[in-house]
């Protein structure tokens, strides 16, 4: 099975996730990391983010490595461990150039798609991430839409992070001016065809998992039932 999450920043596209697919028994993909990952590296290299052929070159040629067990999540990138480097402000402000970059977006949902392709084995992946439903896993068996409005997904993120880690106009920054920029290139603001809308403006993040995971169960029994009748 795929469940595919998509939705704007701060929506609880994450945790809710990896709540689904710790419940489910299932992999767990955070396609966002790899952007971070590659903007890392085109900083790390003193790249130019507006070289496009240079860092879609850079992201060509990073050796990525993405934990997909939800339990213990790592980012290694051309063998450094980046988990924790990924989030700080600096790739947080300069990710958007990466993620409209067209030829890197082509590279990286390449290797997302490996990713899923690889999961299938043991069981299937929740994967989250922008543009999930509409690209990355158009034939995912659940498709989610997760959104809340501007004021929850600001407190949101802001919880996330540490105190003062980022100002108030940073904060911003991150949610609204990054959706805006990448809107540009993915369709994540409204529901893909098929897709389950969920407003967890007023949801706790328990109750959240719970509506995903039923409606996951309902998905796998439809398509059981299915292949009983064409069978």
């Amino acid at each position: 099975m795929i469940i595919a999450v998509d939705g704007p920043s701060g929506s609880g596209k994450s945790s809710t996730a990896r709540g689904v697919a710790t419940r489910l028994g299932l992999r767990y993909l955070d396609t966002g990391a790899t952007y971070r990952a590659v903007t890392w590296s085109a900083l790390e290299h003193g790249l130019d983010l507006d070289d496009t052929a240079a860092v879609a070159e850079r992201a060509r040629e990073l050796r990525l490595e993405v934990s997909t067990n939800p339990g213990k999540q790592f980012v290694i990138a051309d063998d450094v461990d980046v988990t924790a480097a990924i989030r700080e402000p600096r790739i947080s402000e300069s990710v958007s150039k990466i993620a409209t970059n067209l030829d890197v977006r082509k590279e990286l949902i390449r290797r997302q798609r490996a990713i899923i392709d690889d999961a299938q084995p043991t069981g299937g992946i929740v994967v989250e991430g922008r543009d999930i439903a509409t690209v990355v896993a158009t034939d995912a068996e659940l498709k989610v839409h997760l959104t809340a409005d501007q004021e929850a997904r600001l407190a949101r993120r802001g919880a996330e992070l540490a105190a003062g880690a980022v100002t108030a106009e940073q904060l911003r920054d991150q949610i609204v001016r990054r959706d805006a920029d990448d809107a540009t290139v993915s369709q994540f603001l409204v529901a893909s065809d098929g897709a389950v809308t969920i407003d967890s403006t007023h949801l706790s993040l328990e109750e959240v998992v719970d509506v995903i995971s039923r409606l996951a169960k309902e998905a796998e029994a439809a398509d059981v039932d299915t292949g009983d009748r064409e069978s």
